[in-house]
């Protein structure tokens, strides 16, 4: 297996990178040689599953920092990046931003039984599932952190344009999330920054399995994927690794479907 950035110095930053997309991502990216810095927020029972999975990354002989904090409070951030440049020291640079936040309100509009979305449902999803990229870019931008040719990806989803049930919320921070991305492509261009979405099928992560009626979207997926298949965590990350490479530097602002194509049905 090609190594590529090895012995570059090169980081890439994982918000949200203890499961699901943004571990096979770190993974990944680790195994051609990329050091990693993942910030997750994960419960004390979580441990242990979380530390073998980290071993994975260890074992291929990169540098690994891992932050178990609220990605949002700006202290903790000051904490991470601080940390971050100790290891890095002078010479090293974050190659790519990894966006994997997954912390959305899951309320219906309408319900004689549960609560229902209010006002600041939506604030606080869009700010934790959208805005926060923002926020880690512009710190890290403003830091002079980024190598001359950086890479910021997302995590999307067909709630973007397609209404779920109880997703109302999530999908409005999805584009958000869709729009911050292209305004990094267009505006930070000159600097050598590219920002692209990346647009997953039905993955059977945690995140999924917390929407209501989960099963029920696996089970229609199954039948419209061409593939009759779910799409993994795997097949997502490696086309952040693809995204990451010289040959796609000329990918900016755009929207990449990876869904076996579940979505032309």
């Amino acid at each position: 297996m090609s190594k590529e950035f090895e012995h570059k110095n090169e980081w890439a930053l994982v918000l949200g990178g203890s499961s699901g997309l943004g571990l096979a991502t770190a993974k990944k990216l680790a195994k051609h040689g990329l050091h990693i810095c993942v910030v997750h927020r994960s419960s004390r029972s979580q441990k242990e599953k979380i530390e073998r999975q980290f071993q994975e990354i260890k074992n291929q002989n990169v540098h690994f920092l891992d932050f178990n904090i609220d990605a949002l409070h700006p202290e903790k951030r000051a904490h991470v990046l601080t940390t971050l440049q100790e290891k890095m020291g002078n010479k090293g640079k974050v190659k790519t931003l990894v966006h994997s936040i997954a912390k959305g309100n899951l309320k219906p509009m309408v319900s004689e039984e549960h609560q229902t979305l209010q006002n600041d449902d939506f604030k606080i999803t869009i700010n934790a599932m959208a805005i926060s990229l923002y926020d880690w870019f512009k710190v890290l931008f403003d830091k002079n952190f980024f190598a001359e040719d950086a890479r910021i990806i997302s995590f999307t989803s067909e709630g973007n344009t397609k209404p779920w049930q109880n997703y109302a919320a999530v999908s409005a921070a999805k584009v958000t999330l869709e729009a911050i991305s292209r305004n990094i492509a267009l505006e930070f261009a000159k600097f050598g920054i590219r920002a692209n979405c990346i647009q997953a099928g039905v993955t059977d992560t945690a995140s999924l399995n917390r929407i209501p009626n989960s099963n029920e979207i696996k089970e229609h997926t199954l039948k419209r994927n061409p593939f009759q298949k779910l799409t993994t965590p795997e097949n997502v990350a490696n086309v952040v690794y693809l995204l990451c490479k010289d040959e796609a530097s000329w990918i900016n602002g755009a929207t990449l479907k990876v869904d076996g194509g579940e979505s032309l049905n």
